[in-house]
Formats: C-alpha cells, sequence, structure tokens
C-alpha cells in the first residue's frame, strides 16, 4: 500500500559518545523538524559522560574520587541517581557488581592508561569493603560522600544510563515510540507503525565478527549484554575479560562468554549483565530467576556455544 501524506516518517539519528555512537530510530510526521531533537539527544548524551567518565580528569565522578573522605560533595541528580542505583544492585548481587573496581580497571590497562605490573598487584591485593558501606549518597541534596578510599569507575552502568537519558529526550518532545541505544545497549518504547515490537537481536560472542546468535522482541523495556570478546587483553596466550572480579581485584578467569539481561531501564540491565557475568549461569541464574529477570548467558563449549536463558522472554525466543 502507498504511504500518504499522515504516514509516520523513519528518523534515524546517530552521533558520537563515550568511544562510541549513540543511536535513535523512531518513527514521526514528516514535518518533524529533527534538528532540535538530534541537538538535544547529543546534548544529553554529553552530560551523562561529563558526569561519569573516567576519561576526562575534570568529570564529576573523577572529582569524586579525588575528594577528601568524610566530606560532602556536590554531585549533578544524574549521578547522584546513577551512584545510588550502583549501591542498590552490588548490595542486591552480593557485591557481585561493585562501582569501586576503578583501581583494578585503570591498573590491567582498560582506563585511560596503559597496564601497570605495580598497579595490578596493587589492586589485586587492595583491602575492598562492600561500596554501601563506604560510599553515602544525599539524592535530595545532591550530595555524596566517602567513608574510606576507593576509586569509582561505572563503565558497567554509564552506558545503560545515558540509553535512558536518550529515551527521556525523545519522550520529552512527544516520540512514545523509538529504539535508542548506545553500544548495543538498547531501549524500546511503544511498538513500530505496524503494531509490531521492536526487534532486537543477541550477538554471538565472537571476536572477529557481528553476527547474531538468537533474535528477541523488544517491548518497554530495555536490554544490555556484557561478554568477554570486545573488551579484552591476551596476557600468556589467555583473553582476560574487561570484567574486573571484587573477589580476586582482577579480571574474571572463569565467566560466560556473555550475559544478556532485559529490565525495566538500561542503567539496570547493564549494571546486572555485568554482576551475572561475575556470578557466571548458576549462581547467576538463581539470582536473575529470584528477581525477576531475563537473562541469557552464552558459554562457550566444545563444538560450539551452550545456552542458558532464565524467564520467559529468552526461552520463547530462541533462533
Amino acid at each position: 500500500m502507498p504511504k500518504t501524506s499522515t504516514d509516520p516518517i523513519r528518523h534515524a539519528l546517530n552521533g558520537p559518545t563515550m568511544g562510541t555512537r549513540w543511536s535513535a530510530l523512531f518513527y514521526a510526521d514528516a514535518g518533524l523538524d529533527t534538528m532540535p531533537v538530534q541537538e538535544a539527544l547529543q546534548m544529553a548524551v554529553a552530560e551523562v559522560d561529563a558526569a561519569m567518565s573516567t576519561w576526562q580528569p575534570d568529570s564529576d565522578l573523577m572529582r569524586l574520587n579525588r575528594a577528601l573522605e568524610n566530606t560532602w560533595v556536590a554531585v549533578p541528580a544524574g549521578l547522584a541517581e546513577v551512584l545510588d542505583l550502583g549501591i542498590r544492585i552490588g548490595a542486591a548481587s552480593g557485591g557481585a557488581f561493585d562501582i569501586g573496581m576503578g583501581d583494578a580497571v585503570r591498573a590491567w590497562g582498560f582506563g585511560p592508561e596503559a597496564a601497570s605490573i605495580g598497579s595490578i598487584r596493587a589492586a589485586m591485593v587492595a583491602a575492598r569493603r562492600p561500596i554501601h558501606e563506604v560510599l553515602e549518597i544525599d539524592r535530595v541534596a545532591g550530595l555524596a560522600r566517602k567513608h574510606a578510599p576507593f576509586a569509582l569507575d561505572l563503565n558497567g552502568i554509564a552506558k545503560g544510563y545515558g540509553v535512558d537519558k536518550l529515551a527521556g529526550t525523545l519522550l520529552g518532545f512527544g516520540i512514545t515510540a523509538f529504539l535508542v541505544g548506545i553500544d548495543g545497549e538498547m531501549r524500546a518504547s511503544g511498538l513500530r507503525p505496524d503494531g509490531m515490537p521492536w526487534t532486537v537481536a543477541v550477538e554471538t560472542p565472537d571476536p572477529e565478527r557481528r553476527t547474531p546468535h538468537s533474535i528477541f522482541s523488544l517491548e518497554n523495556a530495555a536490554v544490555a549484554t556484557s561478554g568477554d570478546y570486545r573488551h579484552y587483553l591476551t596476557v600468556q596466550g589467555q583473553c582476560l575479560s574487561h570484567t574486573m572480579d571484587p573477589a580476586t581485584g582482577g579480571p574474571l578467569r572463569s565467566s560466560p562468554a556473555s550475559v544478556t539481561v532485559v529490565a525495566r531501564t538500561c542503567a539496570e540491565a547493564d549494571a546486572w549483565a555485568s554482576a551475572l557475568m561475575v556470578l557466571g549461569p548458576e549462581a547467576g541464574g538463581k539470582l536473575a530467576s529470584s528477581v525477576g529477570l531475563n537473562a541469557l548467558f552464552l558459554m562457550r563449549k566444545t563444538g560450539g556455544i551452550r545456552t542458558h536463558a532464565v524467564g520467559a522472554l529468552f526461552d520463547n525466543s530462541m533462533l
């Protein structure tokens, strides 16, 4: 059937952020001026990066990292929200998700500096306390206070939060049906013009190519994947994931190839995907089920990839 003048037009916007790119796919009236939308989306992710980057020494996060102990520090509302969520998911995961692993991330070369043997050794022997015991957030006043030395790193949650900010920006323009993402972390709202949900692919954990392992439908929810195949380093022939193990202060040595999580917000999905990578399919699968998450674990086995699905969404959608 030919399009009429009242049919919504497909718009695909994108731009740079956090060392990668953001994207926004939505349908709107033909007369929509997308320039203000593009500018607002770019500003939204730029604000997240300015607040939460470990690559920018003057970011609000790095300012908090340098703050004296037992001193209240003013933080933007978005950073306070993410820190509070990180604390809560850290506690709910038994410490598997830990936003206080910044020293280990930097030591192993996953930050702005090259790997350092001395820093690696220090990170692996550092005494660590659960972040909810050493970081205090007053979201009403927009303040944060540290009660012990630590180095915060939000790489396991900031991109997801950035996706949520993209979604909120589109909603602010009255656009209610869309799919937004940053580097594979996605959030969907509403339905496509044909009345169908948005289609999202789970990537095969292969560092050499990008191919779908499975596909599923996403509606009014968000998805994030944590894996060992895009950001890693090789030490003595062994590939080490960028995901840090709070128990050892170093990269995970035995983990799923990837974990994909669907949750209400992308920040939650992002953080839980990291937590379940650390916990693995057995303990992680039980926890995911207990908190009502849909999760897909992919494990490398002789002869191919073995899957472990939690929740009806993945059980019913595997290829």
